[in-house]
Protein backbone atom coordinates (compact mmCIF):
# COMPACT_ATOMS: atom_id res chain seq x y z
CA UNK A 1 0.00 0.00 0.00
CA UNK A 2 1.45 3.33 -1.01
CA UNK A 3 2.08 5.79 1.81
CA UNK A 4 1.98 8.85 -0.43
CA UNK A 5 -1.82 8.93 -0.61
CA UNK A 6 -3.42 10.86 2.27
CA UNK A 7 -5.80 8.79 4.36
CA UNK A 8 -8.58 7.85 4.77
CA UNK A 9 -9.52 6.16 1.51
CA UNK A 10 -11.05 3.00 0.09
CA UNK A 11 -9.17 0.75 -2.33
CA UNK A 12 -10.79 -1.70 -4.74
CA UNK A 13 -8.40 -4.36 -6.02
CA UNK A 14 -9.49 -4.85 -9.63
CA UNK A 15 -7.85 -8.25 -10.27
CA UNK A 16 -9.54 -9.69 -7.18
CA UNK A 17 -12.88 -8.23 -8.24
CA UNK A 18 -12.46 -9.72 -11.71
CA UNK A 19 -11.52 -13.09 -10.23
CA UNK A 20 -14.68 -13.21 -8.12
CA UNK A 21 -16.87 -12.08 -11.00
CA UNK A 22 -15.39 -14.75 -13.24
CA UNK A 23 -15.81 -17.36 -10.50
CA UNK A 24 -19.50 -16.47 -10.26
CA UNK A 25 -20.07 -16.52 -14.02
CA UNK A 26 -18.15 -19.79 -14.48
CA UNK A 27 -20.02 -21.49 -11.63
CA UNK A 28 -23.35 -20.50 -13.13
CA UNK A 29 -22.36 -21.47 -16.67
CA UNK A 30 -21.23 -24.93 -15.57
CA UNK A 31 -24.40 -25.68 -13.62
CA UNK A 32 -27.22 -23.66 -15.20
CA UNK A 33 -26.08 -22.19 -18.53
CA UNK A 34 -29.19 -20.04 -18.93
CA UNK A 35 -28.36 -17.46 -16.27
CA UNK A 36 -28.36 -13.73 -15.63
CA UNK A 37 -26.36 -11.74 -13.09
CA UNK A 38 -28.10 -8.67 -11.69
CA UNK A 39 -25.70 -6.52 -9.71
CA UNK A 40 -27.16 -5.19 -6.44
CA UNK A 41 -27.02 -1.38 -6.60
CA UNK A 42 -27.96 -0.98 -2.95
CA UNK A 43 -24.86 -2.87 -1.84
CA UNK A 44 -22.46 -0.44 -3.47
CA UNK A 45 -23.46 1.89 -6.30
CA UNK A 46 -20.06 3.48 -6.84
CA UNK A 47 -20.19 4.51 -10.53
CA UNK A 48 -16.84 2.89 -11.40
CA UNK A 49 -18.01 -0.38 -9.86
CA UNK A 50 -21.35 -0.25 -11.64
CA UNK A 51 -19.57 0.38 -14.94
CA UNK A 52 -17.26 -2.59 -14.24
CA UNK A 53 -20.11 -5.07 -13.76
CA UNK A 54 -21.96 -3.67 -16.77
CA UNK A 55 -18.90 -4.25 -18.96
CA UNK A 56 -18.88 -7.82 -17.68
CA UNK A 57 -22.48 -8.40 -18.74
CA UNK A 58 -24.48 -7.72 -15.57
CA UNK A 59 -27.91 -6.16 -15.47
CA UNK A 60 -28.80 -3.56 -12.83
CA UNK A 61 -30.76 -4.81 -9.82
CA UNK A 62 -32.44 -1.73 -8.31
CA UNK A 63 -34.97 -1.15 -5.55
CA UNK A 64 -35.97 2.51 -5.85
CA UNK A 65 -36.56 5.24 -8.41
CA UNK A 66 -33.24 6.89 -7.47
CA UNK A 67 -31.35 3.66 -8.15
CA UNK A 68 -33.32 3.21 -11.37
CA UNK A 69 -32.37 6.73 -12.50
CA UNK A 70 -28.72 6.09 -11.61
CA UNK A 71 -28.76 2.89 -13.66
CA UNK A 72 -30.20 4.81 -16.60
CA UNK A 73 -27.60 7.57 -16.18
CA UNK A 74 -24.81 4.99 -16.22
CA UNK A 75 -26.01 3.45 -19.45
CA UNK A 76 -28.44 0.66 -18.59
CA UNK A 77 -31.52 0.39 -20.79
CA UNK A 78 -34.92 -0.25 -19.26
CA UNK A 79 -34.83 -3.84 -20.49
CA UNK A 80 -31.53 -4.32 -18.59
CA UNK A 81 -33.18 -3.52 -15.24
CA UNK A 82 -34.26 -6.00 -12.56
CA UNK A 83 -36.70 -4.01 -10.42
CA UNK A 84 -37.28 -5.30 -6.89
CA UNK A 85 -38.38 -3.98 -3.52
CA UNK A 86 -41.38 -2.09 -2.12
CA UNK A 87 -40.27 1.45 -3.02
CA UNK A 88 -40.70 1.64 -6.78
CA UNK A 89 -42.23 4.70 -8.38
CA UNK A 90 -45.17 4.20 -10.72
CA UNK A 91 -43.44 5.84 -13.69
CA UNK A 92 -40.25 3.77 -13.42
CA UNK A 93 -42.33 0.63 -12.75
CA UNK A 94 -44.19 1.19 -16.01
CA UNK A 95 -41.03 2.08 -17.95
CA UNK A 96 -39.30 -1.18 -17.08
CA UNK A 97 -42.43 -3.24 -17.63
CA UNK A 98 -43.10 -1.70 -21.05
CA UNK A 99 -39.48 -2.25 -22.11
CA UNK A 100 -39.52 -5.93 -21.21
CA UNK A 101 -37.28 -5.63 -18.17
CA UNK A 102 -37.68 -7.75 -15.05
CA UNK A 103 -40.28 -6.39 -12.62
CA UNK A 104 -40.86 -8.46 -9.48
CA UNK A 105 -44.11 -7.43 -7.82
CA UNK A 106 -43.84 -6.76 -4.11
CA UNK A 107 -47.08 -5.07 -2.99
CA UNK A 108 -50.81 -4.59 -3.52
CA UNK A 109 -50.08 -1.11 -4.84
CA UNK A 110 -48.03 -2.62 -7.63
CA UNK A 111 -50.87 -5.02 -8.43
CA UNK A 112 -53.09 -1.97 -8.83
CA UNK A 113 -50.56 -0.27 -11.11
CA UNK A 114 -50.26 -3.45 -13.18
CA UNK A 115 -54.04 -3.79 -13.46
CA UNK A 116 -54.41 -0.20 -14.64
CA UNK A 117 -51.55 -0.44 -17.14
CA UNK A 118 -52.72 -3.75 -18.60
CA UNK A 119 -56.27 -2.41 -18.88
CA UNK A 120 -55.13 0.71 -20.71
CA UNK A 121 -53.11 -1.32 -23.24
CA UNK A 122 -55.19 -4.43 -24.00
CA UNK A 123 -53.20 -5.21 -27.12
CA UNK A 124 -49.92 -5.49 -25.20
CA UNK A 125 -48.79 -8.62 -23.34
CA UNK A 126 -47.03 -8.01 -20.03
CA UNK A 127 -44.75 -10.41 -18.19
CA UNK A 128 -44.10 -9.98 -14.47
CA UNK A 129 -42.43 -11.75 -11.60
CA UNK A 130 -43.84 -12.06 -8.11
CA UNK A 131 -41.94 -12.10 -4.84
CA UNK A 132 -42.81 -14.92 -2.46
CA UNK A 133 -42.62 -14.39 1.29
CA UNK A 134 -42.30 -17.79 2.97
CA UNK A 135 -41.16 -19.39 6.23
CA UNK A 136 -37.55 -20.13 5.43
CA UNK A 137 -36.83 -20.43 9.16
CA UNK A 138 -38.85 -23.64 9.34
CA UNK A 139 -36.77 -25.07 6.52
CA UNK A 140 -33.45 -23.89 7.97
CA UNK A 141 -33.88 -23.49 11.76
CA UNK A 142 -31.66 -20.88 13.35
CA UNK A 143 -30.17 -19.66 10.09
CA UNK A 144 -32.41 -16.79 8.99
CA UNK A 145 -32.13 -13.13 9.85
CA UNK A 146 -35.69 -12.73 11.11
CA UNK A 147 -35.97 -16.07 12.92
CA UNK A 148 -39.55 -16.86 13.87
CA UNK A 149 -40.66 -13.32 13.08
CA UNK A 150 -41.97 -12.81 9.56
CA UNK A 151 -40.12 -10.89 6.90
CA UNK A 152 -41.91 -7.86 5.54
CA UNK A 153 -41.33 -8.16 1.79
CA UNK A 154 -43.38 -9.83 -0.91
CA UNK A 155 -46.63 -11.79 -0.71
CA UNK A 156 -46.92 -14.25 2.17
CA UNK A 157 -47.42 -17.84 1.07
CA UNK A 158 -48.58 -19.20 4.43
CA UNK A 159 -51.38 -16.66 4.91
CA UNK A 160 -52.74 -17.02 1.39
CA UNK A 161 -51.67 -13.56 0.21
CA UNK A 162 -49.41 -15.10 -2.41
CA UNK A 163 -52.29 -17.19 -3.79
CA UNK A 164 -54.52 -14.10 -3.81
CA UNK A 165 -51.93 -12.15 -5.78
CA UNK A 166 -51.54 -14.99 -8.27
CA UNK A 167 -55.29 -15.10 -8.77
CA UNK A 168 -55.45 -11.32 -9.26
CA UNK A 169 -52.79 -11.47 -11.95
CA UNK A 170 -54.37 -14.45 -13.69
CA UNK A 171 -57.62 -12.53 -14.05
CA UNK A 172 -55.78 -10.07 -16.29
CA UNK A 173 -56.04 -11.52 -19.82
CA UNK A 174 -52.86 -9.90 -21.15
CA UNK A 175 -50.55 -10.52 -18.17
CA UNK A 176 -48.38 -13.58 -17.60
CA UNK A 177 -46.56 -14.59 -14.42
CA UNK A 178 -43.14 -15.19 -15.92
CA UNK A 179 -40.95 -15.34 -12.82
CA UNK A 180 -40.55 -15.98 -9.12
CA UNK A 181 -38.41 -13.85 -6.84
CA UNK A 182 -37.40 -15.64 -3.63
CA UNK A 183 -34.67 -13.55 -2.01
CA UNK A 184 -34.46 -14.18 1.74
CA UNK A 185 -31.90 -12.88 4.22
CA UNK A 186 -29.92 -15.28 6.34
CA UNK A 187 -27.30 -15.11 9.06
CA UNK A 188 -25.36 -18.12 7.87
CA UNK A 189 -25.39 -17.63 4.08
CA UNK A 190 -25.12 -21.39 3.95
CA UNK A 191 -25.50 -23.70 0.97
CA UNK A 192 -28.52 -25.14 2.81
CA UNK A 193 -30.28 -21.78 2.64
CA UNK A 194 -30.12 -21.75 -1.14
CA UNK A 195 -31.06 -25.41 -1.37
CA UNK A 196 -34.22 -24.54 0.59
CA UNK A 197 -34.98 -21.51 -1.61
CA UNK A 198 -34.65 -23.65 -4.75
CA UNK A 199 -36.95 -26.26 -3.23
CA UNK A 200 -39.51 -23.57 -2.51
CA UNK A 201 -39.37 -22.47 -6.15
CA UNK A 202 -40.24 -26.05 -7.18
CA UNK A 203 -42.99 -26.25 -4.57
CA UNK A 204 -44.63 -23.07 -5.87
CA UNK A 205 -44.28 -24.19 -9.47
CA UNK A 206 -46.01 -27.47 -8.70
CA UNK A 207 -48.79 -25.97 -6.57
CA UNK A 208 -49.65 -23.13 -8.94
CA UNK A 209 -48.77 -24.82 -12.25
CA UNK A 210 -46.49 -21.97 -13.28
CA UNK A 211 -44.73 -21.88 -16.61
CA UNK A 212 -41.76 -19.74 -15.64
CA UNK A 213 -39.23 -17.95 -17.78
CA UNK A 214 -37.05 -17.22 -14.77
CA UNK A 215 -36.40 -18.03 -11.13
CA UNK A 216 -34.68 -15.21 -9.22
CA UNK A 217 -32.80 -16.44 -6.13
CA UNK A 218 -31.79 -12.92 -5.07
CA UNK A 219 -28.53 -12.38 -3.20
CA UNK A 220 -27.08 -13.18 0.19
CA UNK A 221 -24.20 -15.43 -0.85
CA UNK A 222 -20.97 -15.73 1.07
CA UNK A 223 -17.65 -14.97 -0.54
CA UNK A 224 -14.04 -14.39 0.39
CA UNK A 225 -14.23 -15.76 3.94
CA UNK A 226 -11.99 -18.63 4.93
CA UNK A 227 -13.93 -21.77 5.71
CA UNK A 228 -17.17 -20.38 4.26
CA UNK A 229 -18.94 -21.26 0.99
CA UNK A 230 -17.87 -19.80 -2.35
CA UNK A 231 -19.87 -19.60 -5.58
CA UNK A 232 -18.81 -23.08 -6.78
CA UNK A 233 -20.35 -24.55 -3.62
CA UNK A 234 -23.80 -23.04 -4.16
CA UNK A 235 -24.79 -23.64 -7.74
CA UNK A 236 -24.36 -27.41 -8.14
CA UNK A 237 -26.78 -27.79 -5.22
CA UNK A 238 -29.19 -25.17 -6.57
CA UNK A 239 -29.13 -26.76 -10.01
CA UNK A 240 -29.93 -30.22 -8.63
CA UNK A 241 -32.97 -28.86 -6.82
CA UNK A 242 -34.26 -26.71 -9.65
CA UNK A 243 -33.83 -29.45 -12.25
CA UNK A 244 -36.63 -31.40 -10.58
CA UNK A 245 -39.12 -28.87 -11.96
CA UNK A 246 -37.28 -26.63 -14.40
CA UNK A 247 -34.91 -26.87 -17.33
CA UNK A 248 -32.19 -24.40 -18.39
CA UNK A 249 -33.68 -24.62 -21.88
CA UNK A 250 -36.85 -22.92 -20.69
CA UNK A 251 -36.10 -21.16 -17.40
CA UNK A 252 -33.40 -18.62 -16.66
CA UNK A 253 -31.67 -18.51 -13.28
CA UNK A 254 -31.18 -14.97 -11.95
CA UNK A 255 -28.79 -14.15 -9.12
CA UNK A 256 -28.24 -10.77 -7.49
CA UNK A 257 -24.80 -10.66 -5.86
CA UNK A 258 -23.53 -7.78 -3.78
CA UNK A 259 -21.39 -8.40 -0.71
CA UNK A 260 -20.13 -11.75 -2.00
CA UNK A 261 -18.75 -10.06 -5.10
CA UNK A 262 -17.13 -6.92 -3.79
CA UNK A 263 -16.23 -7.26 -0.12
CA UNK A 264 -13.12 -9.38 -0.58
CA UNK A 265 -11.59 -6.93 -3.03
CA UNK A 266 -12.10 -3.76 -0.95
CA UNK A 267 -10.02 -2.28 1.87
CA UNK A 268 -10.25 0.93 3.89
CA UNK A 269 -6.97 2.64 4.75
CA UNK A 270 -6.73 4.79 7.89
CA UNK A 271 -3.96 6.43 9.91
CA UNK A 272 -3.35 6.97 13.59
CA UNK A 273 -3.15 10.72 14.16
CA UNK A 274 -3.08 10.95 17.96
CA UNK A 275 -2.68 8.84 21.09
CA UNK A 276 -3.82 9.68 24.58
CA UNK A 277 -3.78 8.02 28.00
CA UNK A 278 -6.87 8.45 30.17
CA UNK A 279 -7.10 6.74 33.55
CA UNK A 280 -4.67 4.05 32.52
CA UNK A 281 -6.25 3.39 29.13
CA UNK A 282 -4.43 4.09 25.85
CA UNK A 283 -6.70 5.51 23.14
CA UNK A 284 -5.69 5.68 19.49
CA UNK A 285 -7.39 8.36 17.41
CA UNK A 286 -7.62 7.48 13.71
CA UNK A 287 -8.85 9.41 10.68
CA UNK A 288 -11.26 6.63 9.75
CA UNK A 289 -14.47 5.98 11.63
CA UNK A 290 -16.60 3.04 12.61
CA UNK A 291 -19.27 4.78 10.55
CA UNK A 292 -17.14 4.17 7.45
CA UNK A 293 -16.93 0.39 7.82
CA UNK A 294 -19.71 -0.56 10.27
CA UNK A 295 -22.45 2.05 9.78
CA UNK A 296 -25.17 -0.20 11.22
CA UNK A 297 -23.10 -0.75 14.38
CA UNK A 298 -23.54 -4.53 14.42
CA UNK A 299 -19.99 -5.87 14.03
CA UNK A 300 -17.99 -7.03 17.03
CA UNK A 301 -14.76 -7.66 15.14
CA UNK A 302 -12.93 -6.53 12.02
CA UNK A 303 -10.40 -8.01 9.67
CA UNK A 304 -7.39 -5.72 9.46
CA UNK A 305 -3.65 -5.47 9.16
CA UNK A 306 -1.19 -2.80 10.22
CA UNK A 307 1.56 -0.96 8.37
CA UNK A 308 3.99 0.51 10.86
CA UNK A 309 5.50 3.91 10.20
CA UNK A 310 8.79 3.20 8.43
CA UNK A 311 10.81 6.10 9.89
CA UNK A 312 9.90 5.42 13.52
CA UNK A 313 13.21 4.41 15.07
CA UNK A 314 12.37 3.79 18.72
CA UNK A 315 11.89 0.25 19.97
CA UNK A 316 8.18 -0.37 20.33
CA UNK A 317 7.04 -1.67 23.71
CA UNK A 318 4.28 -4.25 23.92
CA UNK A 319 1.08 -2.57 25.09
CA UNK A 320 -1.42 -4.54 27.13
CA UNK A 321 -4.37 -2.73 25.59
CA UNK A 322 -4.89 -0.03 22.95
CA UNK A 323 -8.41 1.08 22.08
CA UNK A 324 -8.68 2.06 18.41
CA UNK A 325 -11.27 4.76 17.83
CA UNK A 326 -12.44 7.01 15.02
CA UNK A 327 -12.29 10.73 14.45
CA UNK A 328 -15.88 11.56 15.43
CA UNK A 329 -17.08 13.02 18.71
CA UNK A 330 -19.32 9.99 19.36
CA UNK A 331 -18.17 7.71 22.18
CA UNK A 332 -19.54 4.70 20.27
CA UNK A 333 -16.98 5.39 17.54
CA UNK A 334 -14.63 2.67 18.78
CA UNK A 335 -13.47 0.05 16.32
CA UNK A 336 -11.53 -2.58 18.26
CA UNK A 337 -9.19 -3.21 21.19
CA UNK A 338 -5.61 -4.03 20.21
CA UNK A 339 -4.39 -6.42 22.92
CA UNK A 340 -0.77 -7.25 23.81
CA UNK A 341 0.66 -5.80 20.60
CA UNK A 342 3.44 -3.31 19.77
CA UNK A 343 2.65 0.31 20.53
CA UNK A 344 0.98 2.23 17.71
CA UNK A 345 2.01 5.82 17.06
CA UNK A 346 0.85 8.67 14.81
CA UNK A 347 1.60 7.81 11.20
CA UNK A 348 0.95 4.08 11.56
CA UNK A 349 -1.72 2.81 9.21
CA UNK A 350 -4.58 0.43 9.98
CA UNK A 351 -6.05 -1.20 6.86
CA UNK A 352 -9.48 -2.80 7.22
CA UNK A 353 -10.31 -5.71 4.90
CA UNK A 354 -13.56 -7.02 3.37
CA UNK A 355 -15.35 -3.68 3.59
CA UNK A 356 -16.86 -3.19 0.11
CA UNK A 357 -20.43 -4.26 0.86
CA UNK A 358 -22.88 -1.56 2.02
CA UNK A 359 -20.17 0.52 3.68
CA UNK A 360 -19.89 3.13 0.91
CA UNK A 361 -23.66 3.22 0.36
CA UNK A 362 -24.31 3.77 4.06
CA UNK A 363 -21.44 6.20 4.77
CA UNK A 364 -22.87 9.30 6.45
CA UNK A 365 -21.88 12.91 5.84
CA UNK A 366 -21.05 13.19 9.52
CA UNK A 367 -18.15 15.46 10.55
CA UNK A 368 -16.07 14.29 7.58
CA UNK A 369 -17.37 14.02 4.02
CA UNK A 370 -17.10 10.99 1.74
CA UNK A 371 -13.53 9.65 1.53
CA UNK A 372 -11.69 9.06 -1.73
CA UNK A 373 -11.90 5.74 -3.56
CA UNK A 374 -9.03 4.25 -5.57
CA UNK A 375 -8.83 1.24 -7.85
CA UNK A 376 -5.63 -0.78 -7.76
CA UNK A 377 -4.44 -2.88 -10.68
CA UNK A 378 -1.06 -4.44 -9.99
CA UNK A 379 1.11 -1.51 -8.88
CA UNK A 380 -1.07 1.22 -10.38
CA UNK A 381 -3.55 3.23 -8.34
CA UNK A 382 -6.22 5.32 -10.05
CA UNK A 383 -8.62 7.71 -8.35
CA UNK A 384 -12.24 6.83 -9.19
CA UNK A 385 -13.93 9.09 -6.64
CA UNK A 386 -12.17 12.08 -5.16
CA UNK A 387 -12.72 13.05 -1.54
CA UNK A 388 -15.80 15.19 -1.21
CA UNK A 389 -15.31 18.91 -0.62
CA UNK A 390 -17.60 21.58 0.82
CA UNK A 391 -18.53 22.41 -2.80
CA UNK A 392 -19.80 18.86 -3.25
CA UNK A 393 -21.70 19.06 0.02
CA UNK A 394 -23.57 22.26 -0.84
CA UNK A 395 -24.47 21.32 -4.43
CA UNK A 396 -28.17 21.76 -5.03
CA UNK A 397 -28.60 23.78 -1.83
CA UNK A 398 -30.18 27.20 -1.38
CA UNK A 399 -27.74 29.45 0.43
CA UNK A 400 -29.61 32.75 0.80
CA UNK A 401 -33.18 34.03 0.92
CA UNK A 402 -32.56 35.80 -2.39
CA UNK A 403 -32.18 32.43 -4.11
CA UNK A 404 -35.57 31.19 -2.95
Amino acid sequence: MTTQIPTPYFVIDEPTLQRYYDMLADSLAQNWPNYLIGYSFKTNSLPWLVSFVKRNGSYAEVVSEDEYLLAKYLGFSDHEIIYNGPYKSRKSFENVLLAGGYVNLDSRQELEWLTALAGSMPDRTFKVGIRANFELEKMCPGETTMGEASGRFGFCYETGRFADAVETIRRLPNVQIAGLHLHSSSKTRSVGIFRAIARMACHLQEEFSFTLEYVDLGGGYCGGMEGRPEYPDYFPVVARELSRCFSPDQTRLIVEPGISLISKCTTFVTSVFDTRDIKGTRYLMTDGSRFNIDPTMIKNSHLFHIEYKADYTKKRPIMEQQIVSGFTCMEVDRLFTHTRQPELVPGDRIIYENVGGYTMSLNPLFIQYFPAVYVQNEEKMKLVRRKWTPEDYVQGSILTDEEL
